[in-house]
C-alpha cells in the first residue's frame, strides 16, 4: 500500500511539472510574439529606410519622391482663407510640412517650426499643410492653431489631393524645395529649429 502511495505521489509530482513546463512554453510563445508585434509597429513608421522614424502611419504605400525631382505644385485655400499655390513661391526656400492635429510628433515640431519661421520666413517659406481629410472635424485645426497662435500659412487639403501628391504614408513629412522648386530632402518625423536650419543652409 505504501509502495502505491508513493507511485501516486510521484505521479502528481510528474503532472504538476508537465503542466508547469506547457504553461511556460505557451507564456514564451506569447511573448515572443508580442514583440515581434512591437517590433512590426514601430518599423510601420519607416518612411526612408529608417527604423528610428516617429510619426503617424496613414498609408501603406511605400513609393516615395526622390531627391532633385520637382515638387508637385498645388493651389489650396488656406485657414485664413487665402489661395496658396506652391509654384508661385518659386525663388524662395520652402518647407513644406504636411501634418495633422491627432499626430503627437506633429505637435512636438510645431513650436520649433514657429520659432524657425519667426527668425527666416523673410528668406524662407514656411507652409503646413493639415491632413484636413484625416481630422475628426475641421473646426479642429482653427482651435488648435488659434490655441497655439502659428502665423505661418496653414493650407487645408481637404480632398486629399496634395496628400496623394506628394505620397504621404506618415505624418509629420516635410519636403525641403530649393528656389527652382526641386526637393532637396525629405524628413519623416518631427524636425527640430537646428535640422531647419542645416537643411536650408545645405541648399
Amino acid at each position: 500500500m505504501k509502495e502505491q502511495g508513493d507511485m501516486f505521489m510521484v505521479k502528481r509530482i510528474v503532472g504538476v511539472l508537465l503542466i508547469l513546463v506547457l504553461a511556460g512554453g505557451v507564456l514564451f510563445n506569447y511573448i515572443q510574439q508580442k514583440n515581434d508585434s512591437e517590433s512590426t509597429t514601430a518599423n510601420k513608421y519607416d518612411v526612408t529606410g529608417d527604423t528610428d522614424t516617429k510619426g503617424g502611419m496613414i498609408s501603406s504605400v511605400q513609393e516615395t519622391h526622390d531627391i532633385g525631382d520637382m515638387a508637385p505644385d498645388f493651389e489650396l485655400n488656406t485657414l485664413s482663407g487665402e489661395k496658396l499655390q506652391l509654384s508661385k513661391l518659386r525663388g524662395k526656400k520652402v518647407i513644406l510640412n504636411f501634418w495633422a492635429t491627432w499626430c503627437p510628433p506633429c505637435r512636438e515640431e510645431m513650436p520649433e517650426m514657429q520659432r524657425f519661421y519667426d527668425d527666416f520666413n523673410d528668406e524662407v517659406e514656411m507652409v503646413a499643410v493639415n491632413l484636413t481629410e484625416l481630422e475628426n472635424k475641421k473646426e479642429n485645426v482653427a482651435e488648435y492653431i488659434e490655441k497655439y497662435q502659428y502665423t505661418y500659412p496653414i493650407p487645408l487639403d481637404t480632398k486629399a489631393k496634395v496628400r496623394s501628391a506628394y505620397k504621404i504614408i506618415a505624418v509629420p513629412t516635410t519636403y525641403f524645395i530649393n528656389q527652382q522648386g526641386k526637393i532637396t530632402k525629405i524628413h519623416p518625423g518631427p524636425m527640430d529649429y537646428d535640422l531647419m536650419k542645416e537643411a536650408i543652409e545645405s541648399m
